[in-house]
């Protein structure tokens, strides 16, 4: 992958690949095999993108679906990016692992389920209620109250009165 391509393709979009790789993993070593594996499928699947929508959208959803693979399959890849490795400016973004407040909230948003998941991080990231009907392949009327419902269900979860 070149550089030019990291950093006009990719690297505009790194916090919410970022959001949703940590969302679908446990470890620090499983987030960067994840980031990786985005990272290398949006390169790959580059000349598929067809302009029917927003680059973005097309990056978030390959992000979306990839975790959900890799997450079903539990795919070991043969190389690991480390830290040191990392492209420039990403490996302070990649201490995913270091926040505890954040662990938390990560902790009660991977007890959902994992479309409900991908609606939150892109409701956090700001996305319109059609962005993310098109991103998650529903229907925008339904999101609003699919979002109201996830964030009742996280508040009760971190203040302990859920499981």
């Amino acid at each position: 992958m070149s550089s030019d391509f990291y950093s006009i393709s990719i690297k505009p979009y790194s916090a919410i690949i970022i959001k949703i790789c940590r969302a679908y993993t446990d470890t620090q070593e499983d987030f960067e095999d994840y980031y990786q594996e985005v990272c290398l499928q949006i390169w790959r699947t580059r000349n598929n993108f067809r302009g029917q929508s927003d680059w973005s959208t097309w990056v978030y959803r390959l992000a979306l679906n990839v975790s959900l693979t890799m997450l079903k399959k539990r795919k070991n890849t043969e190389q690991y990016l480390t830290a040191e490795s990392l492209p420039d400016g990403l490996a302070e973004d990649s201490q995913a692992f270091a926040d505890e407040a954040l662990n938390h909230l990560y902790g009660a948003i991977k007890r959902l389920s994992e479309v409900d998941r991908g609606v939150i991080l892109l409701y956090l990231e700001e996305r319109s209620y059609q962005e993310i009907a098109e991103i998650t392949g529903t229907n925008a009327n339904n999101i609003g109250v699919r979002i109201n419902r996830i964030k009742e269900r996280l508040k009760k979860m971190l203040d302990g009165k859920v499981n």
